[in-house]
């Protein structure tokens, strides 16, 4: 990933659109990508900047945009510009002259669009969808469940542990979640019934875009991993944790997971987040060394991000008495065992080609204390300690009507923040 700090991070940088100054999530020193569209505009590549997006392709057609842009912002995905670094960050740099210097202002303007009035896509065309599991503190919690001795299986400290999960599935931010059917094995049953699951759970994540991909048979050197990262998002990797309990083993997740993802719709591009670079977390004394192939000095000094990542919920009946959402956790993005470019590296490692616009999600991030659990299988531990709500409901698990929000900050000292919009779902009833 770029770690390359220049004038568009500029901590004075204004833009004439005035939502943009001082805006939570996307002033002129963020510019996140995304696709878009409105009543009368088919889907395109837009630039969000305060409560508004510039449409990409509309500035292709004025002439304000380098050239070399033009063809990966033809059609109606991203895929092709996260898989080209240098023309991305030149349009970077292009897009964030247009909006902070006023002598364009008069040709730019008429291309902004009301965030408000636009619908938001995924990002790109996702070919594959591969889910991690580098949260270490999520891996102890939920392992002590089953192993209070042993909480990490002997391969946790040596490998980045993965599967591959379902892209189809992949939904934005603001799309219903189906409650899943599933099979599930209750503990006073002799043999496993079948219907909608009980123990609907939220996953925090971040997820990692794909840039340039590599060749079939050719891995990804880890000096070299952070280049194909493109950017981040926000990740909830929904949970059927009976069916999840009942099925994972031999092979891991299957119907648990499938059913649903949903990310937020902006990729917060690598360049966006360059000031934003801190060293990965010390490994504990006595822990292993990773081998060669995932270990990379540079990596470790600035390999990781300094992210405030926070989960809300609401329910209907909250919504109903106008009540605010209620803050389930506070995390970090640095609560990885593995960084990013160790996901990267090992994924390519045994010769599997990458490809843009492909996602990786980290694995539930969790921090050290209770503040800042990123599921409720952690949180009511394992649905034993229900949740108590201001209004005197209580949850284990998520209900229908419930709605769970995911939201992201990144800060850095003598830096302006910059945000990742949210990832929220509402939970609909199961179908027939």
């Amino acid at each position: 990933m770029s770690t390359t700090i220049d004038a568009t991070h500029d901590l004075q940088r204004r833009s004439w659109v005035e939502s943009a100054n001082g805006h939570a999530e996307f002033p002129i020193q963020n510019l996140p990508l995304g696709i878009f569209s409105t009543p009368g505009l088919d889907k395109r590549a837009g630039v969000a900047i305060g409560d508004a997006i510039l449409d990409l392709k509309a500035a292709i057609a004025a002439q304000l945009l380098p050239e070399d842009a033009a063809p990966l912002l033809a059609g109606d995905t991203l895929n092709a510009l996260l898989g080209a670094p240098s023309t991305r960050a030149a349009l970077r740099q292009r897009v964030s002259m247009l909006l902070s210097d006023g002598t364009r202002r008069h040709a730019v303007e008429p291309l902004l669009h009301p965030i408000a009035d636009c619908t938001l896509h995924l990002p790109a065309a996702i070919g594959d969808y591969t889910d991690f599991y580098a949260g270490i503190h999520h891996a102890v919690n939920v392992g002590r469940q089953f192993r209070p001795d042993n909480p990490l299986l002997p391969n946790y400290k040596y490998v980045p542990i993965g599967y591959h999960g379902r892209a189809s599935s992949i939904r934005p931010s603001g799309v219903e979640v189906i409650r899943p059917h599933g099979q599930r094995k209750p503990p006073q049953s002799e043999v496993p019934v079948f219907g909608p699951t009980q123990r609907l759970d939220y996953e925090l994540e971040l997820g990692i875009w794909i840039g340039p991909g590599n060749e079939l048979g050719r891995s990804v050197p880890i000096g070299r991993a952070g280049e194909h990262i493109a950017g981040l998002c926000l990740l909830n990797d929904w949970s059927a944790r009976e069916l999840q309990a009942w099925e994972y083993q031999p092979l891991g997740p299957f119907l648990a997971k499938n059913f649903h993802t949903t990310i937020s719709p902006w990729v917060v591009t690598a360049e966006a987040l360059a000031p934003f670079r801190i060293a990965q977390p010390a490994r504990p004394a006595g822990d292993p060394q990773p081998l060669p192939y995932l270990w990379d000095e540079a990596d470790q000094r600035a390999g990781a991000f300094s992210i405030a990542l926070r989960v809300e919920l609401t329910t209907a009946a909250m919504r109903a008495t106008a009540m605010a959402p209620v803050s389930l956790s506070l995390s970090r993005a640095d609560a990885m065992y593995w960084t990013a470019a160790q996901m990267v590296a090992h994924h390519a490692s045994g010769g599997c080609d990458l490809r843009p616009g492909d996602l990786l999600g980290s694995g539930t991030l969790s921090i050290e204390d209770a503040s800042g659990l990123g599921s409720l299988l952690e949180l009511t531990q394992g649905g034993k300690l229900p949740i108590e709500l201001p209004n005197g409901e209580r949850r284990t698990f998520l209900e229908d009507g419930d709605e769970v929000t995911f939201s992201g900050h990144a800060n850095a000292e003598g830096f302006v923040p910059i945000g990742f919009g949210t990832a929220r779902a509402r939970i609909a009833a199961a179908r027939p």
